[in-house]
This record gives structure tokens, C-alpha cells and sequence, in this order.
């Protein structure tokens, strides 16, 4: 099993691609502000409660292994969105849409750093 596939660094990973997706999202709210009937979207965070407390997937290196359970879908779309509308049906509130763009920039940077440091602990751990 590579180094990378450990289960907390592939949530690190899972993490850091949510965050550049949501970017997506906001990005595309901030570009359709002036949009009639546009409404901002957003993501939901991903759940990672069934990985830290389920049980451990099997890895298959041969075939008669016992096959392990996984798969899931991608990210899913935030339907709790409130928000105010304005005459022309639009509803994106630069203000709103700037403080999730800081924050989500600000928790990517944080778990970027996370992932860093934990494969240069694992380097220090095998002696690179």
C-alpha cells in the first residue's frame, strides 16, 4: 500500500479537493452576480465519520482475498442555502460570497500544510 493511500492522508487529499471545488462554486456565484434569477450555490463538507469510525477497508492484492467495501459519490451540494433577493431575482451577496472565499482559501492552506507535514513526518519516520 503506497504511503499516500494511508487513510488519514487520503482524507487530507479528500479535504484539499473539496476545497478546490467549493472555489469553483464561489467563484461561479461571484461571476453570476449580476445574473437575473441566479441563486449562489454551495457545497456541503464531506463526512468523514464512517472512515474514522467504521472498520478498516481490506486492501485485494490477490484474488482470493476477501474483496473490501468502498466507492462513494463526489461532493454533494449544500441545500440549507438562505439568502435575500433582489428585485431582478438575483439573491448573490458579494459580502457573503468574499467571507466564504477567504475562509475556504484560509482552511486549504490549513490542511495543504497538515498534508505536508505529515508525509514529512512519515519521511523522518523511515529515514529519508
Amino acid at each position: 500500500m503506497p504511503i499516500t493511500d494511508l487513510p488519514i492522508l487520503s482524507m487530507l487529499r479528500t479535504r484539499m479537493e473539496w476545497h478546490q471545488e467549493r472555489q469553483r462554486v464561489l467563484a461561479e456565484n461571484v461571476a453570476n452576480a449580476d445574473t437575473p434569477n441566479y441563486r449562489p450555490r454551495d457545497l456541503a463538507p464531506p463526512n468523514f465519520e464512517e472512515a474514522l469510525s467504521g472498520p478498516l477497508a481490506l486492501a485485494r492484492t490477490e484474488p482470493g482475498h476477501i474483496a473490501g467495501v468502498g466507492g462513494g459519490s463526489r461532493f454533494a451540494n449544500d441545500t440549507h442555502l438562505k439568502y435575500e433577493v433582489r428585485p431582478d431575482g438575483n439573491a448573490v451577496n458579494h459580502e457573503d460570497e468574499m467571507m466564504k472565499v477567504a475562509s475556504n482559501q484560509m482552511d486549504f492552506d490549513a490542511v495543504a500544510d497538515l498534508y505536508s507535514r505529515s508525509l514529512a513526518l512519515i519521511k523522518v519516520a523511515v529515514g529519508k
